[in-house]
């Protein structure tokens, strides 16, 4: 009883203090650059914890919009206040607050991840997010211009065989959202690591499982809490990462490895202007960060892909259409090539539409490098400001019937700007846009030729966490294709 009792008074010593400190941040901020001009409408929740629950706890249960379109609609439709994961934060909204954000990076805002994020990858606390962004925007152009990409066509569709040969042949159900993660896992861990034997892919995916959730997430180290498992799941990954990274050098140095076969070896032996070499651990860090952004993002959208061609007979059909043409004409035992891949332009045009109403890319955070003020309201320096996919994908402003599912939107001149934007937008626009282009075209290509599918469970929720995936996993029956050239 006494210890319940002093446990219950020290959270309401922690609860007064924060109050205390919350209305005190508030007094100053109010008292200082922001005397002449109001901050944006809405409310900051609780101190400290803010509005952190409702807004992590609205994607796991399906509705990630919600805490967007509900905020929106009570305070103000192009930028609203709250305080996210102990931050007081604007929200922008809409195609200007896209267009605001995305065109002023480095000018009014810079890049900011929570601390959450600084303390899964600790070496990016040694520098500033803007300068973490520019070293890795140096390291990865030469992987991802068209010369390279034109080579990874190829690498996706042996990887892609072998994939459907291991985990599908001979069976009569899987469950996709597994199944989408081990492919686009092994197809990064081959263009950044060159690891690609099975065993030694499936070892060091394992503990991914647990890392996304607690990228985004309420930095309490508790067990049992998603940040905790991500803690313990990175420890584990750079772990193993330390072995491999040790182990280039040693071939790097007996030229058993080539200097240009992946991002890895390109990192051991890139410089920055100092000359300085990134240290064994920032290296484990910056590849850490491209497995997870490698494949987590795509393998949600080939989940969804499949789930909504499960629902849409009429757009199967097209795409099946697309795609056997390109199967009929290649000899057997020939891989796609570049070429093939121009030619899914209906089938992209759906992926494009799945990514719209299911991006796996929710939004994401900047902040403030000085006072400003957007569309009336002072936005303070320091602030944190978020951008939400929501605010336009689902907005019949920017797209007529919303709701209803149509791939001839990306036909012709496109959409307006700033209006779709899956893969972020202006110069922190994601760099793998088209790898994550080719991996899941690739992928299409080869369930779709073998398989039609249908859902087990046709009903299932969705949950967002911090990517959007079938909260069952996306069981699905399989029906081999009568016409398969496998």
């Amino acid at each position: 009883m006494e210890l319940y009792f002093l446990c219950g008074f020290a959270l309401f010593v922690l609860i007064v203090t924060f109050s205390l400190l919350a209305i005190f941040s508030s007094t100053r901020e109010t008292s200082g650059c922001c005397s002449n001009t109001r901050l944006p409408v809405g409310r900051t929740g609780l101190p400290f914890i803010g509005e952190s629950l409702e807004f992590l706890s609205t994607g796991r249960k399906g509705h990630p919009q919600k805490f967007i379109y509900d905020r929106m609609a009570k305070y103000h439709s192009r930028v609203f206040k709250t305080s996210i994961l102990g931050n007081p934060t604007a929200v922008f909204c809409g195609a200007a607050g896209n267009k605001f954000l995305f065109s002023n990076e480095n000018k009014l805002v810079t890049a900011w991840w929570p601390d959450s994020v600084n303390k899964i990858f600790p070496s990016s606390m040694q520098t500033s997010a803007t300068e973490e962004s520019k070293k890795m925007r140096k390291l990865l152009p030469n992987f991802l211009k068209p010369e390279a990409l034109h080579i990874y066509v190829g690498m996706m569709d042996s990887i892609a065989q072998r994939h459907f040969e291991t985990h599908w042949e001979g069976k009569s159900q899987v469950s996709m959202f597994p199944l989408a993660k081990s492919y686009t896992f092994w197809v990064a861990s081959k263009v950044f690591l060159s690891i690609e034997e099975p065993e030694h892919v499936a070892r060091l995916a394992r503990p991914f499982n647990f890392l996304a959730s607690g990228v985004i997430s309420i930095p309490i180290d508790l067990p049992g809490t998603p940040f905790n498992r991500a803690i313990k799941a990175s420890n584990i990954v750079r772990q193993e990462l330390g072995a491999i990274i040790k182990q280039r050098k040693i071939d790097l140095a007996e030229q058993k490895a080539s200097p240009t076969q992946d991002i890895l070896s390109h990192m051991l032996l890139t410089c920055d202007e100092n000359g300085k070499y990134m240290n064994e651990i920032d290296v484990a860090d910056k590849i850490l960060g491209l497995l997870i952004g490698g494949h987590d993002t795509a393998s949600a959208a080939i989940t969804f892909v499949v789930k909504y061609l499960a629902e849409l007979p009429e757009i199967y059909h097209k795409v099946l259409k697309e795609q056997m043409e390109i199967a009929e004409s290649k000899a057997p035992g020939e891989l796609l090539n570049w070429e093939d891949i121009q030619k899914m332009k209906y089938s992209w045009n759906v992926a494009c539409e799945v990514m719209r109403l299911a991006p796996p890319l929710q939004g994401a955070f900047r902040e403030a490098l000085n006072e400003f003020i957007y569309d009336g309201f002072s936005i303070p320096k320091g602030w944190k400001l978020y951008w939400s996919t929501h605010s336009t994908h689902r907005s019949p402003e920017y797209f007529p019937e919303p709701e209803k599912f149509d791939p001839s939107r990306f036909e012709g001149n496109g959409l307006a700007p700033y209006t779709y934007v899956p893969f972020g937008g202006g110069p922190r626009m994601c760099p793998g846009k088209e790898y994550a282009r080719l991996e899941i075209l690739v992928f299409m290509h080869h369930i779709i030729k073998r398989y039609k599918w249908e859902k087990l469970l046709p009903h299932e929720n969705i949950i967002v966490d911090p990517f959007p995936m079938p909260e069952k996993g996306l069981p699905i029956r399989l029906f081999p294709q009568t016409t398969a050239t496998a």
